[in-house]
């Protein structure tokens, strides 16, 4: 074992034990998720984030990469309070440092006091503190990732063909850093996905003849992710949209609102949504950062239980249909898993529509 600190943004630097050694720095958050530790590890949406697990042991079922929800790790760094060997080899040959034996009750409820905070790491045999504080130290004089897209979207366009019997729409997903349950949940409905670029244009979508254009999650502020705005923008009225997370976000400053980043955000698989037409509650995963702050043209349809923040959008004239949460869950609980039948119906209809007239 190896020594480690973790130097805060408060002032504060906490000892701990090395697991996987290196040097890193970004912006600390945590999870309240209790199972799921590999797809939060490989989801997009940790992307230049260090990731603090507030269950305490992680690890406890091994390490599948059936259960992957992208083909590598994003978070830059690691926390819990203890980590089993399996998720360390894991890590390890990732090359993503790693930290367990500190209070991690102290770290979570200090973002949640104070928020997301940056944050800077040092593991290996001879680090000190002041390593930690270095790291810091340049993380504090970093602004956010303006192109942060660029790391985590496909780089060319993959087709994905949907499985026999269900829906025959063709979806164009704009990869803004898109998990894999989401692609997988369109096809086993019977859909075929291009997965596209981030940054694709308006005319290569136009060239697919889409059905409906969808807008993943993601990385970051959704106002970065400026060329999936103008896709909105440019397709709305002539095709349905749909989006998910960072996706909702995007759609909403398309169409006239606005968004802002979250004290500490939600991050995890027990957040309860209610819709505002029938009163249910139901029990969501999440990972975001911002939230929709205007909706713009949308309706506000669902909200979070807790602090009542936007969780659905939708708007029946303009053939919109988005999410704050993950209905594709992975892990988390399947209660909106329908989602993805309205989105299909809502491109099915659309089809039915072009073909009557």
């Amino acid at each position: 074992m190896s020594d480690a600190y973790l130097a805060l943004e408060d002032g504060r630097v906490l000892e701990a034990r090395g697991r996987v050694p290196g040097r890193t720095r970004g912006e600390l958050v945590f999870t309240t998720a209790y199972t799921g530790y590999e797809e939060s590890l490989t989801d997009p949406s940790y992307e230049e984030q260090v990731l603090t697990f507030s269950y305490p042991l992680i690890g406890n079922y091994g390490v599948r990469d059936e259960r992957f929800e992208s083909s590598r790790v994003h978070p830059r760094a690691a926390i819990a309070r203890e980590f089993t060997d399996d998720v360390v080899e894991w890590l390890s040959d990732e090359e993503v440092p790693a930290i367990d034996h500190l209070d991690t009750r102290e770290v979570v409820t200090s973002v949640r006091d104070q928020g997301a905070m940056k944050c800077g790491i040092a593991v290996g045999d001879d680090v000190t503190p002041e390593d930690a504080k270095a790291e810091l130290k340049q993380c504090k004089g970093m602004s956010e990732h303006v192109d942060i897209g660029k790391q985590v979207s496909t780089p060319e366009p993959e087709f994905f063909e949907g499985d026999d019997g269900g829906s025959d729409a063709t979806v164009a997903l704009v990869d803004c850093g898109a998990k894999g349950s989401i692609t997988s949940s369109l096809v086993a409905r019977g859909a075929d996905v291009h997965l596209l670029p981030y940054d694709v244009s308006a005319d290569d979508v136009a060239a697919l003849d889409p059905d409906v254009l969808f807008v993943s999650n993601g990385p970051g502020d959704p106002e970065n992710f400026t060329q999936a705005e103008a896709l909105v923008d440019h397709f709305v009225g002539d095709l349905p949209i749909a989006g998910i997370c960072l996706g909702q976000q995007v759609v909403a400053n398309a169409l006239g609102g606005s968004t802002e980043k979250m004290t500490f955000g939600h991050r995890g698989v027990n957040q309860p949504v209610r819709d505002l037409d029938t009163n249910q509650v139901v029990m969501t995963t999440q990972n975001h950062g911002y939230t929709v702050a205007d909706p713009g043209e949308l309706d506000v349809t669902q909200v979070n239980v807790n602090d009542d923040t936007a969780e659905g959008l939708e708007s029946e004239e303009l053939n919109v249909i988005t999410r704050q949460y993950h209905p594709e869950a992975n892990p988390g609980p399947h209660d909106s898993l329908d989602f993805f039948d309205d989105v299909l119906a809502m491109a099915d209809e659309e089809t039915e529509v072009a073909l009557a007239d």
